[in-house]
C-alpha cells in the first residue's frame, strides 16, 4: 500500500485508477482555509492555516455503475459515496485500494434477516473490512445486485 502525503497525490492516483478501469473522472478543489468546510474557525480572507500551510480538498466523481464519488479532505481522511451510501472516515491512504474493490466487484451487500438490515462490505489489504449500514430505500439495482 503506497504511502499518499497529499490531497494532490491522492487525486493523481485516483486519476490512474481511472484510467486502469476506463472510467470518466471530474475532479474539482477547494483550495484555502476559506474554502474548506471543516475550517469554521477560520477568518474571513484568512486562507491559511495557523502553522503557515494551504488546506485542500478535493471532490472526485467517477464515470459508470457503481456511481462513486470521493471527498477527500486535508486532515487525511476522505468520504466515499458508492451508489448513495456513504463510507465516512476513510484513510487517504486507504482510499485507492477501496476503490479497487468495488471496482473489481470485491465489494458485496451482506443481508440480515433480524432486526433487517444491509450492510455494504468492502474488503481492503491486510484482511480489513470496512462495513456501511444501507438504509432499504438506498439499495439501488447495483446494490441489490450484490447481497450475499
Amino acid at each position: 500500500m503506497e504511502h499518499l502525503p497529499t490531497t494532490e497525490a491522492t487525486v493523481n492516483a485516483l486519476r490512474e485508477l481511472a484510467a486502469v478501469y476506463e472510467r470518466e473522472i471530474e475532479v474539482t478543489h477547494d483550495i484555502g482555509a476559506d474554502q474548506t468546510s471543516r475550517r469554521t474557525a477560520a477568518g474571513v480572507g484568512v486562507t491559511t492555516d495557523p502553522d503557515g500551510s494551504l488546506p485542500h480538498k478535493a471532490h472526485v466523481k467517477f464515470g459508470g455503475l457503481p456511481r462513486v464519488g470521493v471527498r477527500l479532505y486535508p486532515e487525511d481522511d476522505a468520504l466515499i459515496d458508492v451508489e448513495g451510501v456513504e463510507c465516512p472516515d476513510i484513510a487517504r491512504d486507504d482510499v485507492p485500494a477501496f476503490l479497487r474493490s468495488v471496482f473489481d466487484g470485491l465489494a458485496h451487500v451482506r443481508g440480515r434477516r433480524f432486526p433487517p438490515g444491509h450492510f455494504l462490505v468492502v474488503p481492503l489489504p491486510g484482511g480489513r473490512t470496512h462495513k456501511e449500514f444501507i438504509p432499504m430505500i438506498v439499495l439501488t439495482p447495483w446494490l441489490s445486485a450484490r447481497v450475499r
